[in-house]
């Protein structure tokens, strides 16, 4: 008979690892805690339990901006509409000083902002349809090398499928691989065009002229299906904050310009941001979302 050996330091990880589990399970299945959504989400054969704060900004006051003299947040989408107001509402900063800094780019030079003229509401059954026309014209334009981007899954994929036997370039797929290996297929095959979700709107680094447009087919405005954005409240599921009179959420304005992020990555990046949702000019909030942008 063969017996199992462990170090004692490799058990003591162990039992350190299951009584961790064992509250993580409590707090998933008896909390009370009132500040917390719990949610479950099914991917492939796995089902994933989470507990997430609702409100963060005590939990950053306690245990980070009480901590220090002082702390430092930049970021190149903190504003929304050239206020901070939405981020200090958001993180619980009471007191501070801000400034936004002049942009490092030339973006007048840089970069262009291309609005569709004819396009029916996001909402209309005609506007996949429509919208796989502007993909395959702009694609045709910039040769490929692009990022189309998209606020669902269900968005992505039915686009996808109306716009993969219309070009000639290498389309990618979000969620036919590693979100890695996707990128590192964008930047070594010539003229690929990725079709993707949220994940790809912020962390992306693609200079150069290999990204040269990015289209994002409606605005970001928060998912009301979100366990978080539902647990907020009705006001932030309309995509607004009551508090901040009328900002869009950190979905809508600073969202835009995660995406817009991912063009101008460099000062010699030229490149074409194309919206297709017409509400960006239709709609009053329209205006706070193209105030976020850089001119």
């Amino acid at each position: 008979m063969r017996h199992l050996q462990q170090k004692p330091e490799e058990l003591t990880r162990i039992a350190r690892r299951s009584f961790e589990l064992r509250q993580e399970l409590s707090f998933l299945f008896e909390s009370n805690e009132r500040n917390f959504v719990y949610w479950y989400e099914r991917r492939n054969k796995g089902v994933f339990l989470t507990a997430t704060p609702i409100d963060v900004s005590q939990i950053l006051r306690e245990r980070l901006f009480e901590q220090f003299d002082t702390v430092i947040l930049t970021s190149a989408t903190l504003t929304v509409g050239g206020r901070f107001d939405f981020i200090r509402q958001r993180l619980g900063i009471d007191h501070a000083k801000d400034r936004a800094l002049p942009p490092e780019f030339d973006f007048p030079n840089q970069a262009l902002l291309y609005l569709p003229r004819q396009m029916p509401d996001v909402r209309e059954a005609g506007f996949a349809a429509k919208a796989a026309d502007e993909i395959v014209k702009l694609l045709e334009l910039s040769q490929g090398r692009a990022f189309c981007l998209f606020t669902s899954y269900s968005q992505m994929n039915d686009l996808f499928e109306r716009v993969r036997t219309r070009v000639a370039f290498p389309l990618l797929l979000q969620g036919t691989a590693p979100r890695s290996v996707l990128l590192e297929r964008f930047k070594n095959t010539e003229a690929a065009v990725l079709f993707a979700t949220a994940s790809f709107w912020q962390g992306v680094d693609v200079p150069g002229e290999q990204l040269s447009c990015v289209i994002v087919d409606r605005l970001p405005f928060a998912v009301p299906s979100d366990p978080i954005v539902a647990a907020r409240g009705p006001c932030v599921r309309r995509g607004w904050t009551q508090s901040v009179r009328g900002i869009p959420s950190a979905a809508g304005g600073a969202g835009i310009k995660q995406g817009f992020g991912r063009l101008i990555r460099a000062k010699t990046d030229r490149g074409v941001l194309a919206l297709l949702d017409t509400r960006l000019q239709r709609m009053p909030y329209g205006k706070i979302f193209l105030e976020s942008l850089p001119r």
